[in-house]
């Protein structure tokens, strides 16, 4: 019965590589050389290297040897986990291995097991495929560096034979990454189904394809880079150059080749990366590599020895000490590329095969041409978002690669689905966990015009800051997506006590029946009854910050504030109607939320998002292809995005907005470079105030400094100890007053955050600033107990509460403070702890993430002290701990 089954799955497999081989002859000429020579030597123990030019090689090469090896290949799990593709992935003995970077530590070892599987069945005598670099082509010759995969599998079976797997003719492909970029294969593939149904599928142009076995009698079986080296010789002798092969039968040109990927730009700088960070990178980096010097711009795999193992264990370790995000192990190919990604600058996998942007997108923006930018009238903001989506219903507003280009129009249609949804879920307050997307815009908008107040939750501060907000907020509904949640998960991230109220949008839309999508669609062209903004709440949203805090603060902004920092913003007259922006920051970040969400809806300046920052590439693409002009943000994804980009993605760019932490030299002088007609606008602003107080104008912008005031706010600067007013040039506490700023924090009983000066209520910022003869303010420090990191705050008392809970002095309290953290550097924040107790930092930072904070929040250093200084008060001096720095 047995023999029977494998012979019935042996004729199955057989049926289906010929199925897959007629099935890819529609667009591939396919020529295999050198197979009866190697199957004439025998048919068992043989180890199949293949080149990996494009993502569809693997399926050209299943149907073309598979029949005659009979091999098991080493596959990526997460490539095979749909239904039908792990079936088919079982039917053909594949051996899976874990995807990089999503089971932490388990990943590794994951791995590694997985390539001694391959070494195992090959001394068995059966024969197996595996992909010696691991990865698709970036380039035109392979480059396998350090990676110790073939080198492990023939230790394992000395005695196995060799076969080089030449593929020629796919770099170039749609598949490949001959572009610079990561294939969509969705995108791709409906092009390819139209290309076919257009050249009545039998006259679709062909790619010619190479498939050439070679066995080296020479080929060495041990020291990795000896192997590496000649198969490299191998694979890149006479390698074809990037070759373009129409898809119309009808095209002119032919087949023909053009230019190599272009190289990205590099905006990196080393010194400012924090130095515990660089200290930290670079220890980790000589325990792995076992050498003691390591340069910036050493490369993991040539200059350090990295294999792909190794690269997977640094990749893991950033994400863990640091809290940032690494997309893939590929992109740390440099030490530089590690500072980067330890300090929160990243460079993700750029896309390029972007879907096509509706000709509606670009119609809009000429009509609308350079008028200034102006905001609808209206109390509120749903009030305001109607009477401009009356003034131009067919109008584009927002955009991204999901949902595609939407008008008014359409944003009103989801409104109607939407709506009552957002009625129907529990409480006054909902919860919206969702990165920048149209579609968390148009959430935060259905939640106002429900009647209830949206609440961001921000997922990067921890499961303990998490936790707080859902209870003190009531929230009984959080309204997220499973794939996001599915991916923070695989980060490591917990939710805690939100988890049991997320609510998700996938199953609402697939809730939804086509009688709903109709009858909302003739209500959005017939009659907008139903959309009453006169029942909005009067607290329009609920953003968190840390401030000085050892938890979250609540603050409640309403239609007012908003509306007044956005009319404010379209006072300056910078922005026009015909613009297009890029929205990357999440909507709990305050800038994010009023600069890229209402501005957009109210304003009908056009928005295209992209959910996360990190990919700078992939956002420098974006701007290119949308003809974005608009780009605001946080200096460290801006210097992502420089990164990221190639020649001319962003020459559309005419003005750039920074703010929420200090734009550095580098990031200035590398966004002139890249765009010299930019006007850059770097300002200032805070939660509190909706957020924007300051912001240097586009007439006469000075560099480094926060620019001037928001024409509807009033402000101070006082001295710190008396309160008098400081005179030109002299540096005070900030006090801000005006239509933008909050009432006051929801269930907070601490000190009021405001101050009475001669008869009028001011808000404290906190912060030290300065102004000369012209108004112009120059940020000068914070006194408030917070630093930013990634665009993050921070919150350093929350970090001294759980240190203290977590290490007691054995003899009860003592006298004075046992601990205190401080950031220490103002353009490179590092957060030291100072103490009198015997604590190491890894101690430390087991502490805080037991406690259920962010990775940010890690301990970068750690300073003995015989005492920790005190005021008068008794509280830490803060002031002198910094001074402490230079002797700790």
């Amino acid at each position: 019965m047995k023999k029977a089954s494998e012979m019935l799955r042996g004729v199955l497999r057989r049926a289906i590589c010929l199925a897959v081989r007629l099935l890819l002859a529609l667009r591939y000429r396919v020529r295999v050389i050198g197979a009866p020579g190697v199957l004439a030597k025998g048919r068992h123990g043989i180890l199949l290297l293949p080149t990996h030019p494009a993502l569809i090689d693997p399926v050209i090469l299943l149907s073309r040897l598979h029949p005659s090896f009979e091999y098991r290949a080493l596959a990526d799990g997460e490539q095979v986990v749909q239904p039908i593709l792990s079936r088919l992935a079982d039917l053909f003995g594949v051996i899976r291995m874990p995807t990089a970077g999503r089971d932490g530590a388990g990943s590794v070892e994951g791995v590694a097991r997985a390539i001694e599987e391959c070494g195992r069945r090959l001394a068995r005598g059966e024969n197996v495929m595996l992909y010696p670099a691991g990865h698709i082509l970036r380039a035109r010759e392979e480059d396998l560096g350090a990676n110790s995969g073939v080198e492990t599998v023939l230790k394992a079976a000395p005695q196995a034979r060799v076969v080089l797997v030449r593929v020629r003719g796919l770099w170039g492909s749609a598949l490949s990454r001959a572009d610079g970029g990561y294939p969509d294969l969705v995108l791709i593939f409906k092009r390819c189904v139209r290309a076919l149904l257009a050249n009545l599928l039998f006259f679709t142009p062909r790619r010619p394809v190479t498939v050439e076995l070679l066995e080296p009698v020479d080929l060495p079986r041990t020291d990795r880079t000896r192997i590496n080296a000649a198969i490299e010789r191998v694979f890149n002798d006479g390698a074809p150059p990037n070759t373009y092969v129409p898809y119309l039968a009808w095209e002119k040109g032919g087949i023909r080749t053009v230019p190599e990927p272009a190289a990205r730009r590099g905006t990196s700088d080393a010194a400012a990366v924090p130095p515990a960070v660089r200290t930290m990178v670079t220890e980790r980096l000589r325990e792995l590599c076992g050498r003691d010097r390591v340069e910036p711009g050493h490369r993991l795999s040539n200059d350090l020895g990295l294999d792909s193992l190794s690269r997977l264990e640094l990749t893991i370790w950033v994400e863990q000490e640091f809290g940032f995000n690494v997309p893939s192990p590929d992109m740390l190919e440099t030490v530089q590329d590690v500072l980067d990604a330890a300090a929160g600058q990243t460079l993700a996998d750029r896309v390029d095969k972007l879907a096509p942007v509706s000709r509606a997108w670009f119609e809009t923006g000429r009509r609308a041409g350079d008028a200034a930018a102006e905001a609808a009238p209206g109390d509120t903001i749903a009030a305001a978002f109607l009477a401009r989506a009356r003034a131009t219903p067919g109008a584009a507003v927002l955009a991204d690669q999901t949902a595609g280009v939407r008008t008014y129009r359409d944003v009103v249609t989801a409104l109607f689905l939407l709506k009552p949804w957002i009625e129907s879920l529990p409480g006054e307050r909902v919860g919206i966990l969702l990165p920048a997307s149209s579609t968390a815009s148009i959430l935060f908008l259905a939640t106002l015009f429900a009647g209830k107040t949206p609440v961001m939750l921000n997922w990067t501060a921890g499961e303990r800051s998490i936790d707080h907000v859902v209870g003190l907020m009531e929230l009984k509904a959080v309204v997220t997506a499973k794939k996001l949640i599915a991916r923070l998960k695989g980060q490591g991230t917990a939710f805690g006590a939100a988890a049991p109220a997320f609510v998700f949008v996938e199953d609402f839309a697939g809730s939804l029946g086509r009688p709903r999508k109709l009858a909302a669609w003739a209500r959005a062209h017939l009659s907008w009854r139903g959309l009453d903004p006169a029942v909005c709440a009067k607290t329009a949203v609920v953003l968190f910050t840390s401030g000085s805090e050892s938890l979250p603060k609540a603050v409640p902004l309403s239609h007012g504030n908003l509306l007044a920092n956005v009319r404010d913003v379209a006072a300056l007259r910078a922005l026009r109607r015909g613009d297009a922006l890029i929205g990357f920051l999440p909507p709990f970040h305050s800038f994010g939320l009023t600069l890229t969400v209402v501005f957009p809806l109210v304003t009908g300046v056009r928005a295209v998002y992209h959910a996360n920052p990190t990919e700078g590439g992939t956002l420098a693409s974006l701007i290119r292809v949308y003809g974005v002009t608009l780009l605001p943000g946080t200096p460290t994804f801006i210097n992502g995005i420089l990164k990221g980009a190639l020649p001319n993605d962003l020459r559309t760019l005419r003005l750039g907005v920074t703010g929420a932490e200090k734009c550095p030299e580098h990031v200035y002088n590398g966004l002139r470079t890249a765009c010299p007609g930019m006007t850059i606008l770097e300002g200032y602003g805070i939660t509190e105030c909706s957020p924007v107080v300051s912001v240097n104008r586009p007439e006469h912008p000075v560099p480094f400094s926060i620019g001037r005031i928001m024409p509807s706010v009033e402000y101070r600067i006082v001295d710190e100890a008396t309160g008098a007013d400081c005179p030109p040039g002299r540096q005070g506490m900030l006090l801000v007053r005006g239509p933008s700023i909050f009432e006051g924090y929801l269930g907070h009983d601490g000190p009021s955050p405001f101050a009475t000066v001669d008869g009028k209520s001011y808000y404290r910022t906190g912060d030290l600033v300065a102004a000369d003869e012209t108004g112009t303010l120059f940020f000068k420090g914070r006194l408030k107990r917070f630093v930013k990191l990634g665009g993050e705050m921070i919150s350093m008392p929350a970090i001294e509460e759980i240190l203290g809970a977590a290490f007691r002095r054995e003899d009860g309290d003592g006298d004075g403070p046992v601990l205190a953290v401080e950031a220490l550097s103002d353009d490179s924040p590092e957060l030291t702890l100072f103490t009198t107790l015997d604590i190491g930092r890894e101690e430390a930072n087991r502490a805080i993430r037991a406690a259920g904070l962010s990775p940010l929040h890690n301990i970068r250093r750690v300073a003995k002290v015989e005492s920790i200084p005190v005021l008068g008060t008794g509280k830490t001096d803060y002031r002198a701990l910094k001074v402490l720095t230079q002797i700790a």
